[in-house]
């Protein structure tokens, strides 16, 4: 499997990529593991992968943390909790270097001979393990990468003259607290990162740094391993550490490991020391930047091949020398000297008397000294467990739930908390380790929140220690009259002088609510005074942004992004809405007067295309008469008026007003005159805030959600906002204006007054079940009679027509009920209503129950009488419509309809005459087209049935058209109204 791989050691200095390049190589397989140096690098990874892939196929895996889910494809770990036997395409260790490591360095040596990829194997790291990965792994390709960003040395500086976003390198505790607290009478603050600190807390400091709410950072040499902070200079404290053993300088490499955080992608950063830290010599210096260093020779080794035979056995296989001669033996490391001492132990080794209970021995002896009290304080705590879970036990539930007692506590000061982390850490790592415990996943869960509740609490004792809260900065300043430096960062967080403010949300200044009383008037005074040249910048941004920056809200609030910058008005008229501005008094009128003219450009722009064939209706110059009269209407009612409401209107145009008002797009439908592009989702929205405006709406009603047929009927919204929201409220919802007038044309075609039943169209267009029809149906002003009978199926002979409406009926009861989604743009709306379809053939539905008798008056005289008995026929529910003669009047409140107009029962009478006969193309019958629909039949019904029946109208010839005022008022009728078809049929006889 090995010679199958393709292994590639990709090597060079800091901030190269090599990280990122690793990660995007293993999401190019199915399956990968990364093994990592630190459980915080692994973390930071593993949140990574997780916001490109989801947490359902990611792991995360250390001594203390196991998170696998179930179709986990990506494993991210530390080196030592690496799984063996993997088997995944893709394998890469990151910081490969640290094979040479004193005390980690075997585990990492074990991963380079070892750890491979089915596909692909890489090893990520310093450019000075090229020759012992060469030496030891001889089919290595090799790939070199630049840093992308200079390293420069700046020699030694004082604390107090630290550059902004410096991290100031500490290599003990003592240390690193010591140059936190200068920095904070000094800086006003510091963040602080350890390697001992649990991921929680490290990531609440490093926030601290990375928002700015605090310039510098104090860290151990952990943030040398990978962690991603945006430093620009890295200065150390000092040049040598203590290794575990004794003090030692370090080398150079070790330095520019660390030395190389500063800078990250193409921004330069720089490097060198302070306090009681000498100066680097030249020749160190200048290899850190030009990342030239000694190259490794030796690597540390312990053997893999263990003898589980008796502890001496073992103890001797981990001694063993390598035989290669780039490998030394390393030294003993922490897991070897627990196994040496207990094996001290008379207990102990009466205990291990077979190979799986020195194996046992061994997994013990591997658990990390968190605490580092002292070896046989850890030694004797180990084997306390060993007894615990030798001869197939557990440890005991009630001796872990004391230990871990004693540690859940908050209360204490930083070094008690960071204590009891280390503890807890502990546990942490027992609770990970499989059949050590009855019930893991309940006491890794109980482990994992004492953990972050005491991360928490040292966050904040770190953060009320080394971190200066703001104002002494600002009373200081505003006392000696200086001029105030006032930053704003892209999430509007203000900072004076480095401190923390407050927010600026467009172009008001909201203080920090933590200040009370004089602090709070301080505060603001300095805040207002500093930003003072933010306001005027931002204002000449503002005024150049493009409007895709810029937007309303549907309660009629005006967005520059995320921040509100002012709000609509009613103007004049509702097509021209004034603003009114958001500008704290401190900006001054001149910003307040950049701004307002900027949001009354946007929004005369925006009314301007969203409205643009209403618009055009307002300019034509060419309209007179009642129709500029009926086009003024149209655009107070925003493009949308109800039928009913300019019924008079309506029957007065003539067909040359009406002509002109169709070459605009204006509709005039069964139950409401609209121009269709208007009831697109944009205009909508819109319409609506200007109309709330304009009727001094208090809180503007919300557009339903685009694209939808029907939508249950707004209760409390005012009157009105069915029409403007584009839709006919009938009983429970509200139906799409668009689409209504569609219905209206299939309705056309019933018999209305002797009664129908709804058609599968009819159905299909609504998205609703019969009895949601039928509640529509009552709410349009139709009686809807329910009833119940046999179901019965069609014989395979009979016709298609004899069974659809019934069947339809049946299905569409039992279904759901749908929202059929119809995007205005896409549906035909002229054409649905202008061009209605000829009513199909069908048989009456009593000539249909007559068929039904028929066949079953035919049936066998012999069939069993216990059929019918066994087996009785399946009930089917459907519902009758004819014409009430009045429809339930919608408007949005549904407590406050009205009856005003008649209803559809005057919309009828209004429809009657001229433009009922103009209807299906703004033509007159027996003009042009003779008002002929698409199939060439006049009014839409079939050839020779002119009004649906026997008998009928005759065709208009030549140039003879009909007066908008029939001769007899008492007989009006519109031959395009629904509800009018029936009285037509009888007025010209059957």
């Amino acid at each position: 499997m090995a010679g199958a791989s393709r292994i590639l050691a990709v090597l060079g200095p800091t901030n190269t990529g090599k990280t990122h390049y690793a990660i995007e190589r293993m999401l190019g397989y199915r399956t990968g593991i990364m093994g990592f140096p630190l459980r915080l690098l692994a973390r930071e990874v593993y949140d990574k992968i997780v916001a490109i892939r989801g947490p359902s196929v990611v792991a995360l895996v250390t001594g203390e943390e196991r998170i696998v889910p179930p179709r986990a494809k990506y494993w991210i770990c530390t080196v030592e909790a690496m799984p063996p036997g993997m088997g995944c395409d893709f394998l890469a260790i990151d910081e490969i270097q640290l094979c040479a490591d004193p005390e980690r360095g075997h585990v990492f040596t074990e991963r380079l001979l070892h750890s491979r990829g089915t596909n692909e194997t890489l090893f990520l790291g310093a450019d000075t393990m090229r020759g012992p990965i060469k030496a030891l792994v001889p089919e290595v390709e090799f790939l070199r990468r630049e840093r992308m960003s200079e390293l420069v040395y700046g020699g030694s500086k004082k604390i107090s003259r630290m550059p902004p976003r410096t991290a100031i390198v500490g290599f003990s505790v003592d240390n690193v607290y010591a140059i936190a607290e200068l920095l904070k009478r000094q800086k006003g603050g510091a963040a602080v990162v350890m390697g001992a600190l649990s991921p929680r807390t490290r990531n609440a400091q490093v926030e601290l740094y990375q928002n700015g709410e605090v310039d510098y950072l104090v860290a151990t040499d952990a943030i040398g391993m990978g962690l991603n902070l945006d430093i620009d200079h890295v200065a150390f404290s000092a040049t040598s550490k203590f290794d575990g053993r004794r003090m030692r300088p370090l080398a150079p490499n070790e330095l520019a490991q660390i030395a190389g955080r500063a800078g990250r992608g193409m921004s330069h950063g720089s490097f060198g020391v302070t306090g009681d830290a000498r100066p680097l010599e030249d020749e160190v210096a200048e290899a850190i930047m030009e990342h030239r260093f000694t190259p490794l020779k030796k690597l540390n080794w312990r053997s893999t091949d263990l003898q589980f035979g008796t502890v001496e056995a073992l103890i001797r296989s981990l001694e063993s020398s390598p035989q290669d001669e780039v490998l030394v033996r390393a030294r003993e490391a922490d897991d070897l000297g627990a196994l040496k001492y207990l094996s001290r132990d008379s207990g102990i080794i009466s205990r291990t008397t077979n190979a799986q209970s020195v194996r046992l021995l061994w997994d013990v002896c591997r658990i990390p000294d968190f605490r580092g009290i002292s070896h046989g304080e850890h030694a004797a705590l180990i084997g306390g467990i060993f007894e615990y879970l030798h001869g197939g036990g557990v440890v005991p539930d009630d001796w872990l739930a004391r230990q871990i007692k004693r540690i859940d506590r908050t209360d204490g000061d930083i070094d008690t908390l960071s204590k009891r982390l280390a503890f807890i850490r502990t546990w942490t790592y027992v609770s990970q380790r499989k059949n050590w415990l009855r019930d893991e996943s309940h006491w890794r869960g109980v482990t994992r929140a004492v953990e972050d509740r005491l991360s928490d609490a040292l966050h904040e004792r770190l953060t009320q220690r080394f971190v200066d809260r703001r104002t002494s900065v600002l009373l200081r300043r505003l006392k000696q009259k200086e001029a105030l430096l006032a930053e704003v960062n892209d999430k509007g967080e203000v900072t004076v002088e480095g401190e923390f403010v407050g927010r600026l949300d467009g172009f008001r200044f909201t203080p920090d609510k933590s200040a009370q009383g004089a602090e709070a008037k301080t505060l603001k005074s300095a805040s207002l005074q500093a930003l003072a040249p933010q306001f005027h910048l931002r204002a000449d941004r503002f005024y150049n942004a493009p409007d895709t920056e810029i937007d309303f809200t549907e309660q009629g609030g005006l967005m520059w992004g995320d921040a509100a910058v002012g709000k609509l008005v009613a103007g004049a008229d509702p097509l021209n809405p004034m603003v009114e501005v958001f500008v704290d008094d401190a900006a001054g009128a001149d910003v307040a007067q950049k701004v307002e003219r900027r949001l009354q450009h946007f929004i005369s722009r925006k009314v301007q295309a969203l409205f643009e064939p209403l618009i055009n209706l307002q300019k034509d110059e060419e309209l007179t008469g009642l129709a500029r009269g009926f086009a003024f209407r149209l655009v107070e009612g925003l493009g949308l008026l109800p039928r009913h409401t300019v019924m008079q209107e309506v029957k007065d145009l003539d067909q040359e007003a009406r002509g002109a008002l169709r070459k605009h797009g204006i509709r005039f439908g069964q139950f409401t005159i609209f121009m269709p592009l208007l009831l697109k989702p944009a205009p909508t929205r819109l319409r609506l805030v200007l109309w709330s405006l304009a009727n001094g709406v208090q809180e503007f009603p919300e557009a339903p959600p685009p694209g939808l047929v029907t939508v249950p009927a707004a209760k409390d919204a005012p009157q009105g906002y069915d029409t403007m929201a584009g839709y006919r409220e009938a009983g429970e919802r509200m139906i799409r204006i668009d689409m209504l007038e569609r219905l209206a044309d299939m309705l056309r075609a019933e018999d209305s007054r002797g009664g129908f039943e709804a058609k599968a169209d009819m159905l299909s267009i609504t998205g609703m079940t019969l009895e949601q029809f039928a509640d529509l149906m009552q709410g349009l002003g139709y009686r809807a009679e329910k009833g119940e009978r046999a179901k019965v199926k069609a014989a395979p002979e009979a016709p298609k027509e004899a069974a659809p409406a019934e069947e339809t009926e049946a299905k569409s009861e039992e279904a759901p009920a749908v929202e059929v989604e119809v995007k205005p743009e896409e549906a035909p709306v002229a054409e649905a209503a202008e061009e209605a379809p000829a009513a199909p053939e069908e048989a009456p539905v009593e000539e249909a129950k007559a068929e039904i008798a028929d066949a079953v008056a035919d049936a066998p005289a012999d069939a069993p009488a216990e059929d019918s008995v066994e087996a009785p026929a399946e009930m089917e529910v459907f519902y009758t419509f004819a014409w009430g003669g009045r429809a339930r009047q919608g408007g949005g409140n549904r407590g406050q309809r009205r009856g005003q107009g008649g209803g559809a029962s005057q919309n009828a009478e209004a429809a009657a005459g001229q433009d009922g006969q103009e209807r299906r193309g703004g033509k007159p019958r027996g003009q042009g087209r003779s008002g002929e629909r698409s199939g060439g039949k006049p009014g839409g019904r079939p050839a020779g049935k002119p009004g649906g029946k026997k008998g009928g109208r005759p065709q208009q010839q030549g140039s003879k058209t009909y007066s908008a005022r029939p001769p007899k008022k008492e007989k009006q009728i519109d031959p395009d109204n629904p509800f009018a078809a029936a009285l037509m049929g009888l007025k010209q006889g059957d």
